[in-house]
């Protein structure tokens, strides 16, 4: 079983009404991009926690997790009203296999994300492994309304250092914004839209996908990419998508 240890709140960032970032110092131990860590909180005396991926590359700290607050929830209000200084707890070993660990290198690596999924993948992206290993990475970005489109100087700072091998694709299905494209994954999958905006299209002979967010959009991705002849990714049989269910 995985222990607890103690950690300390050292910043946090209110992205919108709801949307937080939250940088913890904590003694965890190594992990690699694309894991995980359960927070968890004593609330009436229980242990409440929950899964969040990691948004800090491996190589830096503090540990840094990306949340929406969840009205009623057990854990995000009270999360959301911590402060620099307080004390939470944290699972001592990251978890996990959405990585890049076994993935086969190819022309172009797709991140398909909604929501605080986004997290996940700017770990990832801030380590050599996916440029190494791929000519061209598309990031996708699928949100309600432009507010939720977050980290755009991290963002920045990646498309500075990579050039053309580096896309970034917001969706933005709730209202028209400048340089979104309208509308879901799915739709914009089904529809072209998505693979015309970037200039090529997602095969079996030269991408992987990797998936993390809503259950719905991960569920009818798989059903699209499946369609086109791709497979799951596993372990012991390599394959050309890769999903999380975000929490």
């Amino acid at each position: 079983m995985n222990e607890w240890v103690m950690g300390k709140v050292v910043a946090k960032r209110r992205w919108n009404d709801g949307l937080y970032s939250m940088q913890i110092e904590a003694p965890v131990s190594a992990f690699t991009a694309g894991q995980f860590i359960k927070v968890a909180l004593d609330i009436d005396g229980d242990r409440v926690g929950r899964p969040y991926s990691l948004v800090n590359p491996p190589s830096e700290r503090p540990l840094e997790i990306y949340f929406n607050e969840i009205p009623g929830g057990p854990l995000t209000p009270r999360l959301s009203d911590l402060s620099p200084g307080d004390s939470l707890w944290v699972t001592a070993r990251p978890s996990g296999i959405f990585t890049l660990d076994g993935i086969q290198p190819g022309p172009e690596l797709w991140l398909l994300a909604t929501g605080t999924a986004l997290g996940v993948y700017l770990s990832i992206l801030r380590t050599s492994e996916p440029w190494q290993s791929f000519q061209r990475v598309i990031l996708v970005h699928g949100v309600r309304t432009a507010g939720e489109l977050t980290y755009g100087e991290t963002l920045q700072l990646i498309a500075n250092e990579y050039g053309e091998r580096f896309t970034a694709v917001p969706l933005v299905s709730r209202e028209e914004h400048a340089g979104a494209l309208p509308g879901r994954v799915t739709d914009l999958l089904t529809n072209g839209e998505l693979e015309k905006r970037v200039g090529v299209p997602i095969n079996p002979a030269r991408s992987h996908v990797m998936l993390c967010g809503n259950s719905e959009m991960i569920k009818e991705v798989k059903a699209i990419l499946e369609g086109r002849g791709l497979v799951r990714h596993r372990r012991n049989s390599p394959g050309h998508y890769t999903t999380e269910h975000y929490h």
